[in-house]
């Protein structure tokens, strides 16, 4: 299996080296410990301080300040190679997450086209998603149905994203299947508060989407029409990612309480190499 690479890499100015390290080193266990328990995946992620020089044959993670609203976290080259652009902001540990989040969905589907067929979903007169008739072709989003903050987990104190394993395409649910890494997700299909999950119709040939990014409301039905020449993904997200970020889940006690965590483990980091280098 070759070995994929992954560059973390800050063109903002906004994140210190030892920040930037640290998360490197935390989404580099997660791809390489988490990861391979459940996908065919070899990757090792490192940080790059020169965002202008990037190694070839390195899948770059870069940090922004800003995307426009019709651009999500998911590009490629003219090569057809796969890189990610990663919202940052000021006094916000989230792009940790966001980040962990790209790193997973780029090397569990670098193409951004891979479809699973599974059972059909639908939203019944109770506002809750059910299993319908038929099957659909689901995009492989690793991250999207268990993106939001409340499900995400630490390594090292810093919070990346959650992830899907195959056993979420299942037709039915098993005793003992996980769902997701954290277990956050209990049976197929399943899209928790925060998430969406988007798929292809086989009888209309159209991109439809369950969308629930408030949890204060019902999850919502989208239609994304026919594809276009872009990957699944990048269509997508051109139709989503805008509406995921401005709608993002309100930070919980306890995600606050993991990002002063966060905060504290970056300074403790750079007190011990302090001393190490005296």
């Amino acid at each position: 299996m070759l070995q994929m690479k992954i560059g973390l890499t800050d063109t903002t100015g906004m994140v210190d080296p030892q920040t930037m390290a640290a998360v490197a080193a935390a989404l580099n266990v997660q791809v390489t410990r988490d990861l391979p328990q459940f996908w065919p995946v070899s990757a090792t992620v490192a940080y790059l301080p020169d965002h202008k020089k990037v190694p070839q044959g390195v899948w770059p993670v870069q940090l922004v300040k800003t995307l426009p609203p019709d651009e999500g976290g998911f590009h490629s080259t003219r090569h057809n190679q796969p890189y990610a652009k990663v919202i940052v902001t000021p006094d916000s540990d989230e792009w940790t997450v966001d980040a962990s989040h790209e790193t997973i969905e780029m090397l569990v589907d670098p193409s951004g086209n891979r479809l699973q067929t599974s059972t059909a979903i639908t939203i019944n007169a109770n506002n809750e998603v059910v299993d319908s008739t038929g099957q659909f072709e689901y995009l492989v989003e690793a991250c999207d149905p268990c993106e939001a903050d409340p499900f995400t987990y630490q390594i090292s104190g810093i919070s990346v994203s959650d992830f899907l394993t195959p056993h979420f395409y299942d037709l039915n649910a098993a005793p003992g299947a996980r769902y997701s890494f954290t277990g956050a997700i209990t049976a197929p299909r399943q899209i928790l508060k925060g998430g969406y999950i988007s798929w292809i119709d086989p009888q209309t040939n159209e991109v439809q989407q369950i969308l629930w990014v408030d949890p204060n409301e019902p999850p919502q039905l989208n239609n994304l029409g026919p594809a276009n020449g872009a990957s699944l993904r990048v269509f997508v997200e051109q139709r989503t990612h805008h509406k995921v970020h401005a709608r993002r889940v309100r930070p919980t006690a306890e995600v606050t309480a993991k990002r002063k965590a966060f905060r504290a483990r970056i300074e403790e980091i750079a007190l011990i190499r302090a001393r190490h280098f005296v």
